[in-house]
């Protein structure tokens, strides 16, 4: 699966916004290429919101584990829930649970943000394509449901 077909499937959700910082924009360049997606019905980004999603194309200086410097590789991160990241993970029910950090279409915690309920796969394929769009799908939705009862 390519990063751009995850990027229109996400697109096609209802009040979604996907930022995808490309090079010259106003974000700072180490995100330009990446994708970052939100629940946002206005088109607003929001301020005090982080994304319930990402697809990164390289790697930070602080999240190297995943080797995403060499050519074609791409990793995407989804807020599921601490409860729901375990489970993804322990049982290793979506892909087999492969430990080792550069390993592509396998769910693994994120390097960085896992203990907080984030998981990751890079360059999701036949294993893991399904549930990373059906993941994505659930973290909009649980993102939209945290719009509405902030706005009430």
């Amino acid at each position: 699966m390519e990063m751009q077909e995850i990027i229109e499937e996400v697109r096609s959700f209802d009040g979604v916004l996907v930022v995808a910082p490309e090079a010259g924009s106003d974000f700072p360049e180490l995100s330009w290429g990446d994708a970052y997606f939100y629940h946002a019905p206005d088109g607003r980004m929001p301020e005090r919101t982080q994304p319930y999603g990402t697809i990164i194309t390289k790697d930070y200086p602080d999240d190297t584990s995943s080797a995403l410097d060499a050519p074609g590789r791409f990793r995407v991160n989804i807020h599921v829930g601490r409860e729901r990241a375990a489970s993804i993970i322990a049982a290793g029910s979506l892909t087999g649970g492969d430990t080792d950090p550069t390993a592509v279409d396998v769910f693994r915690p994120h390097p960085l943000y896992g203990t907080a309920g984030w998981v990751c796969v890079i360059n999701p394929a036949a294993a893991t394509e399904g549930a990373v769009l059906a993941l994505l799908r659930e973290a909009h939705e649980a993102a939209r449901a945290r719009t509405g009862r902030r706005a009430r």
